[in-house]
């Protein structure tokens, strides 16, 4: 609690009304060395003490002022919970080693806090029923504990039953029967004491021990990545700020990069040396990792806050959070562009030189419906208008069919010339049922066609027309392959099958 100096050595306290009775909720140092007690009536404290001086509680501005200090320790941990009306719960699992360890990171927060002019109470354990209790009801002469695994029950034994997080009621009733520590119930039979103060009293001490998790809840989203930077000096320059955005955006674009993900919200916590955090947040029509784009946006929005971003003395930290992410597949960019003209004949002009122009080739389509004279290879530096030249890739729709569709109607590889293979089909002209490709017989499990592919009439000089009929075949070992049978069976010379392409 905060007091001003020509109060700091009045006794003061806070008062809050409940059940048509101010009690005390709060003290200074003064009141509470007259032995005043939380919960007190104010009335019973003025016949004490008659200079006594109160001030009525104001709920909403503490809850504000819990709320900044969260704010602030997120500094420390992104999983930051309230509890109300005075506390913070804090996960620091993996984050000790930052600060130099649990006790270091305590003396952190509470040096830092004092020189706020707020005084703490810390305590480290593998509960949160352990740490609170320990924090609120430990030696009130230590701010800093740190509970070993193996110590969580014995120094939970000492402390009131309080300590459990319970109902004042339920408090009271225990002390009447004689229960005031954990020591006088840890043992006990657990039916009579859940029949008598309910299961919830059980449920407290369970989580005080750790026989039943009890998970944090943090105030915050968790963010699916996270980059920030520390400052030994703080920094307080726009540029200085744009170009750290830049900076956690590199180390942030790997990580999504890896999952195979972008950004489409991010936010950015500048956190000021006297406590104050600025949070700022953008979205983006569609996912994003370059680092360039991030520092851009983020530009635009400190030109919308203005002073509203106002850096005091300065950030001694920042982090760039995504705090929602899409899944952001590899795309062909630069060079399949037309925008990109200048940038492809570049490339074909630096590979020239170092092999020769007649070596660069480009892929081009061609007028056949036949497959392997649908492309054609000519020299790259043969095209005049790199733009009508790009190639779109993008997904063909695949047959229907009354069974699942097993590939797409091109295959991913196709070979350079087909090669024939023997199978057996169940009727004429129904697909194979096996087949033998390079000395290997595959059992067909699944086929999809025919497709029918036929050479253009005008170029038939023979007056024979070249005619195939594909099938997508998955043979019982999983190999997808694409297969054709060439000519007709009323012909004199019978069809042949021919292996031609293989989709995975």
């Amino acid at each position: 609690m905060r007091a001003s100096p020509d109060l700091a050595d009045a006794p003061l306290v806070v008062t809050t009304e409940v059940k048509s009775a101010l009690r005390l909720t709060a003290m200074n140092d003064v009141a509470a060395r007259l032995g005043l007690k939380l919960g007190m009536a104010l009335a019973d404290a003025r016949a004490m003490y008659p200079g006594l001086m109160a001030r009525d509680a104001d709920l909403q501005a503490d809850r504000r002022l819990l709320e900044a200090i969260a704010d602030w320790c997120d500094r420390y941990t992104p999983l930051v919970g309230l509890d109300v009306p005075d506390g913070l719960v804090l996960d620091i699992t993996g984050c000790t080693h930052l600060f130099g360890g649990e006790v270091a990171l305590c003396c952190n927060i509470v040096t830092r806090l004092a020189r706020q002019g707020l005084r703490a109470r810390t305590a480290v354990a593998d509960t949160v029923g352990c740490a609170w209790a320990v924090a609120r009801y430990g030696q009130k002469s230590i701010a800093v504990c740190v509970v070993a695994s193996e110590e969580t029950r014995a120094v939970l034994l000492p402390l009131p039953l309080a300590a459990l997080r319970i109902a004042p009621k339920i408090d009271a009733q225990l002390a009447e029967v004689g229960l005031k520590s954990i020591a006088d119930v840890i043992e006990r039979p657990r039916a009579p004491l859940a029949a008598r103060f309910g299961q919830n009293f059980l449920r407290r001490l369970d989580q005080a021990v750790g026989r039943e998790d009890e998970p944090i809840t943090p105030r915050m989203p968790l963010p699916s990545v996270i980059a920030e930077r520390r400052f030994a000096d703080p920094i307080a320059l726009e540029a200085d700020v744009l170009g750290t955005i830049e900076q956690l955006a590199r180390e942030m674009s790997g990580a999504l990069e890896r999952r195979g993900e972008g950004a489409r919200l991010l936010q950015v916590a500048l956190f000021r040396t006297d406590g104050k955090v600025h949070r700022m947040e953008i979205g983006t029509a569609a996912p994003v990792r370059e680092s360039e784009r991030v520092r851009r946006l983020f530009a635009e929005r400190l030109a919308t806050l203005g002073d509203a971003c106002d850096p005091g003395f300065g950030f001694d930290m920042v982090r760039l959070s995504a705090l929602v992410t899409e899944r952001q597949d590899p795309t062909q960019t630069g060079l399949a562009a037309p925008d990109h003209a200048a940038e492809l004949s570049h490339l074909i002009d630096r590979f020239g030189a170092r092999f020769g122009l007649r070596r660069i080739v480009r892929l081009m389509p061609h007028d056949s419906h036949i497959p392997e004279f649908a492309v054609t290879a000519i020299p790259a530096h043969a095209v005049k208008a790199v733009g009508n030249t790009a190639l779109a890739l993008r997904a063909e729709p695949c047959m229907q069919t009354d069974q699942e569709t097993l590939a797409p109607i091109r295959p991913i590889r196709l070979l350079q010339r087909p090669e024939p293979i023997e199978a057996t089909a169940e009727v004429p002209d129904g697909p194979p049922v096996q087949f033998t490709w390079r000395r290997v017989n595959y059992l067909v499990a699944h086929a999809e066609g025919p497709e029918r592919i036929a050479m253009e009439w005008w170029r038939d000089s023979q007056g024979r027309a070249l005619t195939r009929d594909y099938f997508r075949v998955e043979s019982r070992v999983g190999v997808r392959v694409w297969l054709y049978r060439e000519g007709f069976f009323q012909d004199a010379t019978p069809p042949r099958w021919y292996l031609h392409g293989l989709f995975a």
